[in-house]
Parts: C-alpha cells; sequence; structure tokens
C-alpha cells in the first residue's frame, strides 16, 4: 500500500495460522481469527468478518469512523532511513503526544488498533536494525506507545525479496511473541488473481520456520498491473480463493481454517494502475463474499479516500486524497462494512 501518509506450493510446516481466539473473555467480537475449526468443537454460528481499516496515525479524517470500525490499522511505523529507532512515517516520534491523543479518541469508541509496520515507503525497520533482539525491542516500544497488542506488516517491494530482513523479522516476532503472549502478528502482502508469489510465500515460511504465531495473512487485492483491466471485484475473488489455497498447504489448515486465517484489503475507487478502478458494487460484492467464507477481517486503503474528489484536481489526488469516482463520504466504509 502507498506510504508515507499525506497529513491532510505445499510446504511442510508447523500449523502455527489461525491460532488466537476470536472472542475475548467477555464474549465481545474482534478481528483476530480463531482456532481451525478441526481443532474445535462445531460452532452454531457463522464467524463474524470484522471491518478494520487502515487510517494516519497522525491525522483524523471525517470519513474514518464510517462502517462502526471493529479495529483502526495506524499507519505506517517505519525508521528514518537508519537506525533502529520507530517512528510514525519516518518523521514523528512514536510517543508523540498528538498520535497518543488520537489514538485515545480512537479507541474511545470502543474499537481497538493494530500498528502498521512498514507500507511502500520509507525504509521497514528490519532493513535498518542490526539484531533481532534490537528490532523487537523498536517493534514493542511502538506497540506500547499505542497501547497495541496488535501488529501488522505491510511488506512489498525490494524488503519482500530481502531474505536477510525477512529472517530477521520473522526471529525479532518470534522473541516478541515470547515476551507478549497475547501479541497478534499479521502479514500484508501483495497478490495477484492468481495469489501469492513466492517471495510471500518464502516470508511465510521464514515466519513458520522461526516459529511465529500468524493471525492473519492479509492480501492486497489492488494493483495487479497493466495486462488486469477487467473487473476488479472479480479479481478480488479469485485473488482470495487462489491464497486459501496456498494458505491450507503452507500452514497445514483445514478450508475454513485458511478463509479464516485470511483478510482481504482493496485500494478504494482508482488504484495506482491506470485503468484499475474498484467501485462501490465491487466493495459490496467482497464483503458478501468475506462474510460466507468467514474471512476473519476486510479493509480499505485507506479512511481518509473514502469520499468524492473536489473540483479543484491540485487540491486533491486522487491516488492520496479522495477515491476518484462519484460516491457519498464513507460510501465503502459502509459497503465494506455490511
Amino acid at each position: 500500500m502507498r506510504g508515507p501518509l499525506k497529513s491532510a506450493a505445499g510446504l511442510a510446516l508447523l500449523p502455527v495460522l489461525a491460532l488466537a481466539a476470536g472472542c475475548s473473555a467477555g464474549g465481545a467480537a474482534t478481528d483476530a481469527a480463531p482456532a481451525d475449526p478441526t481443532a474445535s468443537a462445531p460452532s452454531t454460528s457463522a464467524p463474524v468478518t470484522a471491518y478494520a481499516p487502515y487510517v494516519s496515525a497522525g491525522t483524523a479524517s471525517a470519513t474514518e469512523a464510517a462502517g462502526s470500525p471493529t479495529t483502526y490499522n495506524l499507519a505506517f511505523v517505519i525508521s528514518s532511513g537508519s537506525g533502529c529507532t520507530p517512528y510514525w512515517n519516518g518523521t514523528q516520534d512514536i510517543d508523540d503526544e498528538s498520535v497518543t491523543s488520537r489514538i485515545a479518541g480512537l479507541t474511545g469508541s470502543g474499537a481497538d488498533v493494530r500498528v502498521s509496520f512498514g507500507g511502500a515507503s520509507g525504509d521497514e525497520l528490519a532493513a535498518t536494525c542490526d539484531s533481532a533482539a534490537e528490532l523487537a525491542g523498536a517493534y514493542g516500544a511502538a506497540l506500547d506507545a499505542a497501547g497495541a497488542a496488535r501488529a501488522d506488516f505491510d511488506i512489498e517491494g525490494d524488503e519482500l525479496t530481502d531474505s536477510a530482513s525477512v529472517d530477521l523479522r520473522s526471529e525479532a516476532l518470534a522473541l516478541l511473541q515470547e515476551e507478549r503472549a497475547a501479541l497478534e502478528v499479521s502479514f500484508t502482502l501483495p497478490v495477484m488473481p492468481s495469489g501469492l508469489d513466492q517471495d510471500g510465500l518464502d516470508l511465510l515460511e521464514s515466519a513458520n520456520d522461526h516459529g511465529v504465531r500468524v493471525a492473519t495473512v492479509n492480501i492486497m487485492t489492488m494493483n495487479y498491473g497493466e495486462s488486469y483491466d477487467g473487473d476488479m471485484g472479480d479479481y478480488a475473488l479469485a485473488a482470495a480463493r487462489a491464497t486459501q489455497t496456498q494458505l491450507r498447504d503452507v500452514f497445514g489448515l483445514s478450508a475454513a481454517g485458511a478463509w479464516r486465517g485470511m483478510a482481504l484489503t482493496s485500494m478504494i475507487g482508482v488504484n495506482d494502475v491506470a485503468g484499475e478502478t474498484f467501485t462501490l458494487e465491487d466493495a459490496a460484492e467482497v464483503r458478501d463474499f468475506a462474510r460466507e467464507k468467514g474471512v476473519a477481517w476486510v479493509s480499505m486503503w485507506s479512511a481518509f479516500r473514502d469520499r468524492e474528489c473536489g473540483e479543484d484536481a491540485s487540491a486533491d489526488d486522487p491516488l492520496t486524497d479522495c477515491s476518484g469516482v462519484e460516491q457519498e463520504d464513507g460510501a465503502f466504509a459502509e459497503a465494506l462494512a455490511g
């Protein structure tokens, strides 16, 4: 996915995916993936698919509460470009008072927050930290500053192919989960209608080899390339079906367990690739599909784009500020939340 934000093949591995409980002790719904249904008693009701949009950690938007999110994905924690200190968007201190106040406002509605590390721009901390212990400390510091027990790792571009940083991250996350048994880890990865590529599968293999407990694999159903000029809703469903098969193989899950170990994130409206437009009809289609299959959560890039662009093209960039399609404010959130 984009960032930083503007201010306005079967593997014989240990099955660690989807081990987190689906509800808190109090019975409230959560977007964590539950245990594989093959290892638990049959449920009398379908699992809940949560709505968890990506939002700016530093700047509020008028549309972010639309759809009543269960969890907000706070984007993005990265390095400043060197060293192992975490910053929001590489520039803002993680304990900046304006950010912590904003997070308190988001959680005051009853929602949770998930800290998203990485993104499409800047350096993810695994590329600049020197050791797994140091990296685990940096991740932990960011989580503590946000008051979060959920960590998302949006790994794409060159960092997805950097095996050294991939393995260092896996080692650090295993250490962090030893210290924080309740830490929920998700990976956000690029996808094609044919599923995850080999680099994405290698990242999951690395996590599995290091014993990381992965709650969900969040696939970015967007930006497929110029050769894909068809229906974006259909492509999202094709990507989900292909990835579900891959997750069954990688983690040894049942069909239902693999669906529950998945999340779906679309780039609403116009995408970075010319000709790709994710419509409100596509959003409703994805939501219905996710609910039918028992997908853990659905999301979008991003809540602050969930509005129609204004007439002044110099003020509104559809790739960063608005959706680029005709819509009511918050309409994509309402469609994805269902």
